[in-house]
């Protein structure tokens, strides 16, 4: 339903150098997923982004949704969109703000009331509709945003650092509304930097650096195979037995980080280790599996 096709945007300036920040990028979403699109700063994210909302046109390739340029699209079926940063005049009132809203993306008179009822409920915003936007908290402020988003039954959602200033109450919510927002004909697209939230709510993550996708890892395949990976090693007793078996740990607080080929290699030396006398009071993995690839593409020191 969404399509990279070699696409790329160079901005150009008479003073300074060209700077491409999207570079022949090939990345496509279908209908029925939910794709996160991850990477460091300044990667080519919210040109991406912009490219899509047809903001921006590219200079090279294509980005189409549903076979149409964005803006085709959108002007005909319209989106929901939530922007990183969301900027709601602060002298509105909260329920205001979503009727005015309403009104621009199109729903008519006899629905609009029910559908800022459906977003008020959904968001948890009952108690802040009479207070004015300038007055909401940073978390309620991203939930009013979220709300404007969902107004519309809209088949294409892109959603930019969408839990970005909630609690872990309202993080925990976000997974369910989640859910609760998949179909078959549906879309949605979340632009996050929180690697832990796109690794709950993502059917595939799309890592971008520099401007390029350098990797698409699939989360419904389970974890990748092939590849070092970090452990971490909790002991309680015989921490000399640990570095003997893995000369190349690395004390992280009152745990090793340890790094094995594969599962068997790991069990070889913490096998080896209790036989020495080494106690663990906990073995997990060092990262995430997608923190683990997100490392490997970008770098860990990024």
């Amino acid at each position: 339903m969404i399509a990279f096709r070699d696409a790329g945007k160079t901005y150009r300036s008479l003073f300074s150098k060209p700077v491409r920040a999207v570079d022949g990028v090939t990345l496509d979403a279908a209908a029925g997923e939910v794709l996160g699109i991850a990477g460091p700063n300044g990667a080519g994210k919210s040109t991406m982004i912009g490219l899509l909302l047809g903001y921006l046109a590219p200079t090279a390739g294509s980005v189409t949704i549903d076979g149409r340029a964005p803006r085709a699209f959108i002007e005909r079926e319209g989106i929901g969109y939530l922007s990183e940063l969301v900027n709601i005049p602060p002298l509105w009132k909260a329920r205001e703000a979503l009727v005015r809203y309403a009104l621009l993306v199109g729903i008519g008179q006899g629905d609009l009331e029910a559908r800022v009822d459906r977003v008020v409920a959904l968001l948890g915003l009952e108690e802040h509709q009479s207070k004015r936007v300038k007055a909401l908290s940073k978390g309620n402020l991203q939930r009013l945003g979220l709300a404007q988003a969902l107004l519309r039954d809209e088949r294409v959602l892109i959603l930019d650092e969408p839990t970005h200033g909630l609690d872990p109450v309202w993080t925990q919510k976000f997974r369910e509304i989640v859910d609760g927002l998949r179909r078959p004909d549906r879309v949605i697209l979340i632009a996050s930097h929180n690697l832990d939230e796109l690794q709950r709510v993502a059917d595939r993550v799309a890592i971008v650096d520099r401007g390029r996708v350098q990797r698409v890892v699939d989360l419904r395949a389970g974890a990748p195979s092939g590849g070092r990976v970090r452990y971490r090693l909790e002991v309680a007793s015989g921490a000399e037995h640990v570095t003997r078996h893995f000369p190349a740990a690395t004390m992280s607080g009152e745990s090793f980080d340890v790094e094995a080929a594969d599962l068997v290699a790991l069990n070889h030396g913490i096998a080896a280790a209790l036989a020495d006398g080494a106690v663990f009071r906990a073995i997990a993995p060092a990262h995430s599996a997608l923190e683990q690839q997100f490392r490997e593409a970008v770098g860990a020191d990024r």
